[in-house]
């Protein structure tokens, strides 16, 4: 099974960063900004972003990000120069992303919940020219001893020692746009690090575009698309699924600080919210509200969700209130660019065990630890090929060695890929459990536990055993208070090989901690 059901754009073999040869769409921008200007020139003065009661045109956001352009390079901004963005999710965070873009300058892109160590090493790994701050994230700036490349700070307000982003929007004639090739890179996230010190991830613009018009294809998505962005903007997901992709069908996209349930709902009802991409717990989240079915959600059609299984639950429930809505599972990470696999939206609820199909364009490949490709169903781990997949990371030759092979990113998963071509996410490697031997998967012990009507969520770890290596150990947050750890396991028994059912039991009410994407940190439930 394949993308053939759907209209594709035209595609072609290209050579890319050297020594890779990978399908990639015929026609495309050049790089971020002509994607911009093409939004523009397709829908003018149709709404692009709106955040509050800010709301601006296509033809807004390219004049005020030209403005915020000519701010910047009065600063010293250059083509190359990093930029970092150190915001929560405002209007402002998209404007001049576009503006660094226009410069041919390089993103760099922080979360908000970063500490000061965090931001200091990025800074100076990236080498950071200029950092856009949250007034409020003023104290978690290094001091300027410790970040020496770094000369200018713009704060969102007025903060003692950085210049107002206002001083940014001068009257003075903005610089030619800079015309930086696809393969430069455009943006560095840097990934979370649980292997040592963060990894500056180069998306260069060609990965960007391809991600975007791989979204706008398999969701069908048009300029009359309405996306909300509750997840971060500054994390793969919020930068891409929503500002670029946004940017590259010219539809529009509504950006909230965070995501709260209630509030959600009113947004999207308000605004006839078409597109979201957002954890499966957010979806649950929005179902547990009393007052749910009172929304006018009918304008909602395509929900994409990803970083953990949907409970069948969910989806039962969500086609009920909304039949019009299909849930498309979305795998990827930051070294693809985001989407790897999506899952056509009318085929998730009969494979809700799969992450989808292999994104257009893209080659998903199972291995064994000596390099050799497993037969179909076989478990491996993941290698992922294609136009979305990053050159490398900053200043990191070692650590790209030995994460990319061939042009194939070796993505830590293990997995499997059946005969039709459904991709399977079972773990990751340093996740599997391995109790006497025998290799037990987090995350179906975790599928079996959400279908438990008592369980909100789950996560499953190891623990430490001095006869067996380790054991299966979950933890369980669960709805009603009522539900015990000897129903669980029973529930597990009936459904699991004996050596995969959960000994150990952790019960709360408590939400899972998760990262700024939604993702469970597993590291900290080991470390409690």
């Amino acid at each position: 099974m394949d993308w053939s059901r759907i209209p594709l754009p035209k595609m072609r073999l290209e050579a890319r960063f050297g020594d890779r040869v990978i399908p990639a769409f015929a026609e495309r921008p050049k790089n971020i900004w002509q994607m911009v200007l093409d939004a523009e020139a397709r829908h003018p003065d149709g709404e692009a972003l709106v955040c509050g009661d800010r709301r601006m045109t296509w033809r807004e956001v390219v004049r005020e990000a030209a403005t915020i352009s000519a701010g910047l390079a009065a600063q010293g901004i250059e083509i190359g120069d990093r930029v970092a963005l150190l915001l929560g999710n405002r209007i402002e965070f998209v404007l001049t992303l576009f503006a660094a873009a226009r410069l041919g300058a390089i993103s760099v892109l922080l979360g908000i919940r970063q500490q000061k160590p965090e931001i200091a090493y990025v800074l100076n790994n990236c080498g950071a020219k200029l950092i856009y701050h949250e007034d409020d994230l003023a104290g978690r700036l290094p001091d300027a001893a410790d970040v020496p490349e770094l000369k200018v700070r713009i704060s969102a307000g007025a903060t003692p020692g950085s210049i107002p982003f206002d001083a940014l929007l001068t009257s003075q004639q903005p610089p030619p746009p800079a015309d930086p090739g696809e393969e430069e890179t455009a943006m560095i996230l840097y990934t979370s690090g649980t292997t040592g010190k963060p990894k500056g991830a180069m998306l260069a613009h060609c990965n960007i575009i391809h991600s975007s018009m791989v979204y706008e294809a398999c969701m069908t998505l048009t300029h009359k698309d309405r996306s909300i962005a509750v997840v971060p903007l500054a994390h793969v997901t919020g930068v891409v699924a929503n500002i670029t992709t946004m940017a590259r069908c010219a539809g529009a996209l509504i950006i909230e600080k965070e995501f709260k349930a209630a509030d959600y709902l009113a947004v999207a009802a308000r605004e006839r919210i078409t597109y979201t991409v957002m954890v499966p717990a957010m979806y649950n989240l929005c179902l547990l509200q009393a007052d749910f079915a009172r929304y006018d959600l009918s304008a909602w059609r395509i929900g994409g969700f990803g970083g953990a299984p949907m409970p069948v639950a969910t989806i039962e429930r969500l086609s009920q209130h909304l039949p019009g809505l299909k849930l498309m599972n979305a795998y990827g990470s930051t070294e693809t660019a985001s989407p790897s696999t999506i899952m056509p939206g009318d085929l998730t609820a009969q494979n809700i065990d799969s992450v989808g199909l292999a994104c257009p364009g893209a080659r998903i490949i199972v291995m064994n630890d000596s390099g050799h490709e497993m037969p179909r169903g076989e478990v491996g781990e993941i290698w992922i090929h294609g136009g979305s997949v990053i050159k490398g990371y900053w200043n990191n030759p070692q650590a790209t060695a030995e994460s990319f092979t061939g042009g194939f990113w070796r993505s830590g998963d293990l997995g499997t890929v059946d005969e039709q071509n459904f991709v399977r996410v079972l773990d990751r490697k340093k996740d599997m459990i391995n109790r006497g031997g025998l290799k037990i998967y987090s995350a179906e012990v975790e599928s079996v536990l959400a279908g438990h009507p008592g369980v909100a969520e789950s996560a499953v770890i190891a623990r430490p055993c001095p006869v067996l290596g380790e054991r299966v150990h979950a933890v369980v947050v669960i709805r009603d208070g009522k539900t015990g750890e000897q129903e669980l396991k029973a529930w597990c028994a009936e459904r699991l090989s004996d050596y995969k059912v959960p000994e150990t039991f952790m019960l709360g009410t408590d939400p899972l901690p998760r990262n700024a994407n939604g993702k469970v940190m597993k590291r900290t439930l080991r470390e409690t």
